[in-house]
Parts: structure tokens; sequence; C-alpha cells
């Protein structure tokens, strides 16, 4: 009997970012011997299995897979071993996946991981921005209100910020999150390990002017960093520079204002500019 190259389950594969060089040897050996791969995009995927000479068959599966497709998935795993791919990086980490690999452990089959290149971990190396303490948030919401809840959500986390956006929305992004996180320094990085690869740091503000009429093409990802001690400020110089501000400026205007030169929250500020123009 043959003894199998792979052994039955489900295989989580990292596939690379841009480099197809960055495709790990254990990553490719996998992708040859699979029975079975399940690709997000099976055009995006083709590129790589013919890099390797991989002749496995394709089959898609996304978030729009439904439940019967991944119970099928699951009934076959006893038997075959299944390689779960994402277009580029590592698969779940904001792609599809999750609920196949909780399918596969409660029905008690074994799940494997060929770990390998991730766009959100590649950044963070990239941005000069500190790594001790991060929390990935994936793409933020397109809508103007819910993007900026989901920011306010995380104001004071004291923890370097990752998102993912595309270009189109990346001039809204970084306005949104320079209004509501003030100067924190930031990270726009951008073509990971691909022949245009850039990292473009500076305050949120200075990248959010940058980026306002600029659309930068390929995938990307904002790195920002964690807040800094905020300024003891009391009441009465805060309402001694909004008074300033507000002979020139309207309350939101004074409010982001006073906020940037003085270092404390636009929320507050603007509050308080309410009160004073009322």
């Amino acid at each position: 009997m043959t003894e199998r190259l792979l052994p039955p389950g489900l295989h989580i594969i990292a596939t690379p970012i841009g480099n197809l060089g960055d495709l790990s040897p254990r990553a490719a050996d996998a992708l040859r011997n699979a029975d079975l791969i399940l690709a997000e995009d099976t055009r995006v995927s083709a590129k790589l299995l013919a890099h390797i000479g991989s002749k496995v068959r394709m089959v898609r599966y996304d978030d729009h897979s439904s439940e019967a497709a991944r119970e099928a998935i699951v009934a076959r795993l006893s038997s075959e071993a299944i390689a779960l791919v994402s277009d580029a990086g590592t698969p779940l980490i904001s792609d599809p996946g999750y609920k196949l690999v909780r399918a596969a452990r409660a029905a008690g089959h074994a799940v494997h991981t060929v770990p390998g290149p991730s766009a959100a971990i590649a950044a963070l190396t990239l941005a000069g921005l500190p790594t001790d303490r991060f929390l990935f948030l994936g793409f933020l919401p397109a809508k103007a209100k819910a993007r900026r809840d989901a920011i306010s959500e995380v104001e004071k986390t004291r923890a370097t910020l990752v998102f993912y956006e595309s270009g189109p929305r990346l001039g809204e992004t970084l306005a949104a999150l320079a209004d509501l996180l003030g100067e924190r320094e930031a990270a726009v990085a951008r073509e990971i390990s691909k022949l245009h690869e850039e990292c473009v740091t500076g305050s949120l503000p200075e990248l959010a002017a940058r980026y306002a009429t600029l659309t930068p093409k390929g995938e990307i990802v904002l790195v920002v960093g964690p807040p800094g001690e905020t300024p003891d400020i009391a009441d009465e110089e805060l309402d001694a520079a909004l008074d300033e501000a507000l002979d020139r400026l309207s309350p939101s205007r004074a409010a982001a204002d006073v906020a940037s030169r003085l270092g404390i929250p636009r929320k507050r500020a603007y509050a308080r500019a309410l009160d004073r123009s009322s």
C-alpha cells in the first residue's frame, strides 16, 4: 500500500501575498499532494498552482458557500487531505474559513496549519511602530457613521492598530482616523513583497492630506500607533483656547484646531465648543 504524502484532514495553507518565491517548500508540497484544494477564487489560485506544477483539482470555497457544501467537505476529511487557501496570505485572517475549521474540529477531524505570509504582520515589520501589543481590525465599515463608530470603539485602546483598506477608500478612512485619533504616528503599506512595495509614514493628518486626492493601487495595510499620554489640560485652559478659536472658526473646526494644539481628544474639545457657542 502506497504511503500517503499528506495525512487526511483539513490543511490550512498560507500562500504568498505578492512574491511567489515566498511560498514555503512545505506549503508547495501540500498543494501538490492534497486530494482537493478549496480556493477563495480558483482563477487567482490557478496561477500559484501552475507556478509549482500542481495538478490538484480546485473548488471554490468562500463566505457565500452553503452549509450543505461545508458539510459535504467535512464528510470527506476522514479519508482525504483537503487544503484551504485564500487569494493571498493566511486563510481566516479577514478571509473565509473559520466556520469550516470549527465544523471540522466538531466532527473530530484533524486540522493542520502550514504557516506563512500575512499582510498584517508584514506591515507591522515595515511601519516602525510599537509591536509589543497590536490589534488587528480587518476592514473598517464602508459607511461613514459605522466607520466612525468602529474607530471610536478602539480610540483608547493602548495598542498599535492594524487595518486593511482599498485604494478608493483610503483617503476617507485616513481622514476619519485623523479626525478621531488625532496626531498619532501611522504608516500606509502597500504592494508588500511586490516590485512596487512602499511604506509611507507620518502623522495621521499628514497621511490624510497626502491621500486626499491620491488613489494608490494594490493591497493596502494601515498601521496606526497607540495613543500617547493625554495631557492634563484644565477646563479653564481649554475654554480660553476655544473662545479664541470660536471667534474665527465654526465649533467643529475650532474643536479640531484646539484638540490638535493641546493634544487632547477631539470629542472633549467639541463638547466644550458646543457649550461655549450656544
